[in-house]
């Protein structure tokens, strides 16, 4: 994956309210509801959520900038503990690697890096670490591996995560995933899943002898630029004119299935919220509302005229509508 900063055209000096404008107007942009005829809209919509999650959140990013982790969110590896770079007694010692997969053990030796060495963890430990203690490495006298062995050494579980959009969660989407094994398998998102939560996949985890671990997936749903979570709802600020929080009329309302038109009634004030049945989250009870919140917005431009009426209507027909605050 590219790096977040790149994908979100910010610098590495922006601050969170930089990043967070950045990721709205590209949202927008790229969204695919907008680009329905691009087949790579719904991978750099993807992309665009993961790199906000690295770099809207101020641990996440934290944790990048130091080069702890990369661009998906996943640890960097950083070295065994207890290595020993430069001279001294362990100077000139050998590594060694290995790997367990269709073809047993393979073990691999060279020379140290720096030279040094590695305290602990050397391949007896984790041969026993890894086979209860049963067996050691070969060489002369050492006990070696018998099949029977094996028999009961089952696989292990591994650990993948996936972003995946509001849109693919209302609409329990598939979703294709690349294990760390290489195998890339297809995720179903199940009903009422929430941020953060796993899914255990039966069996696609790392190999062992006779049966694998299981794979388990932790998920989360990228920030939406117009959408907030609040269990199973979802809630919008909706921007209405003067004159229509006056007057009244139709207002278009987006939601994650499409526009919809909603009466806003006349003399209409802000913070007034309105519920749209059934266009919010699906879980096992069914499907929750859209809660959409008036807010009332003036002209971006100074208006000579807006100014002058609002003068006559406070000269002509004060009000407070603070009066219920005074003690």
């Amino acid at each position: 994956m590219r790096d977040p900063y790149e994908i979100l055209g910010v610098s590495k000096t922006a601050d969170a309210a930089q990043v967070k404008s950045a990721f709205r107007k590209l949202a927008k942009k790229l969204h695919p509801d907008a680009n329905k005829h691009d087949p790579k809209a719904a991978t750099r919509f993807a992309e665009l959520n993961a790199a906000y999650e690295i770099l809207g959140d101020e641990d996440k990013r934290k944790a990048f900038d130091r080069g702890e982790i990369d661009g998906e969110g996943k640890p960097r590896f950083r070295g065994f503990e207890g290595a020993q770079p430069g001279g001294g007694p362990g100077q000139g010692s050998h590594f060694e690697s290995f790997n367990w997969g269709p073809d047993g053990f393979q073990r691999r030796g060279g020379a140290a890096p720096g030279g040094g060495g590695f305290r602990g963890g050397g391949f007896e430990d984790i041969l026993r670490d890894m086979f209860g203690g049963r067996a050691r490495a070969g060489g002369p006298g050492a006990q070696q591996f018998e099949p029977e062995e094996f028999a009961e050494t089952a696989g292990r579980d591994l650990l993948a995560t996936l972003t995946i959009s509001l849109e693919d969660a209302a609409d329990e989407a598939s979703k294709r995933v690349h294990l760390p094994t290489g195998k890339d398998i297809e995720v179903k998102i199940p009903a009422g899943l929430t941020s953060g939560q796993q899914i255990r996949l039966k069996g696609q985890g790392w190999p062992g002898v006779g049966s694998a671990g299981d794979a388990l997936i932790t998920v989360t749903i990228a920030p939406h630029p117009l959408f907030s979570v609040d269990g199973r709802d979802l809630r919008l600020d909706l921007p209405v004119t003067l004159y229509e929080a006056v007057l009244g009329g139709k207002v278009r309302v987006p939601t994650l299935s499409g526009a919809v038109d909603l009466a806003i009634p006349a003399n209409t004030n802000g913070g007034r919220t309105f519920r749209l049945k059934g266009k919010g989250l699906r879980d096992k009870s069914g499907r929750g509302d859209l809660l959409a919140t008036v807010r009332i917005m003036l002209p971006e431009a100074s208006d000579a005229d807006l100014k002058e009426l609002m003068k006559k209507w406070r000269d002509a027909k004060p009000y407070d509508p603070r009066k219920d605050l005074e003690k």
